[in-house]
């Protein structure tokens, strides 16, 4: 099967998940390749999403405040605003790529991407990125919910916890098997 309406949606490739950071996923280095594969073939169907934390822990609301009081160290006046850049390699794919900035776990919550997808007729979406059990399952349940045909990139995905990260792709590849598909980065790389 070939796709057309497409875009390469990469979850989270930044420099505060790929360093060390107490956010640190040791996975990101394995899965990189296979994310820049598709990127750097597709860099005009790609966007980059960004997790972007608050200045400071009591500029959020509600469970926010409190999520950032305990990850204090992660708000940008601590951490500093150039830890949400992108990974330097895929950084210096934008443009063409495009970067989608999201303050919560998913990039639908404010529906701007959504607006932007819809505009551009765009059907299905091709997942990578981390971490597979946070953002990533976010981003793919709410493309389930808003209609998009969903591909999970599964050797272009991590966590930074193992049982977790296969806990999540077995709930999304049986429980949404009708909206979404599981391939290896090659097998897209071979139906486009």
């Amino acid at each position: 099967m070939r796709y057309d309406n497409w875009i390469h949606l990469c979850i989270d490739m930044q420099r505060m998940f790929a360093e060390d950071t107490p956010w640190h996923v040791p996975w990101m280095r394995q899965v990189s390749p296979q994310v820049d594969e598709v990127a750097r073939r597709h860099p005009q169907r790609t966007i980059f999403t960004r997790f972007v934390p608050p200045s400071r822990a009591a500029d959020m609301p509600g469970m926010w405040r409190t999520y950032y009081e305990k990850w204090n160290m992660m708000t940008l006046e601590q951490l500093g605003p150039e830890m949400v850049d992108l990974v330097p390699a895929l950084k210096a794919m934008v443009p063409p790529a495009r970067i989608f900035d999201k303050m919560t776990y998913s990039p639908w919550t404010n529906g701007e991407l959504h607006c932007v997808l819809a505009e551009e007729g765009v059907e299905t979406l091709v997942i990578s990125g981390g971490e597979t059990d946070v953002c990533v399952l976010a981003a793919a349940v709410g493309a389930i919910d808003l209609g998009y045909r969903v591909i999970i990139l599964k050797d272009a995905v991590c966590s930074g916890a193992d049982d977790t990260h296969d806990a999540s792709l077995e709930l999304l590849g049986r429980r949404f098997s009708v909206q979404l598909e599981i391939l290896s980065t090659e097998g897209f790389i071979r139906r486009v």
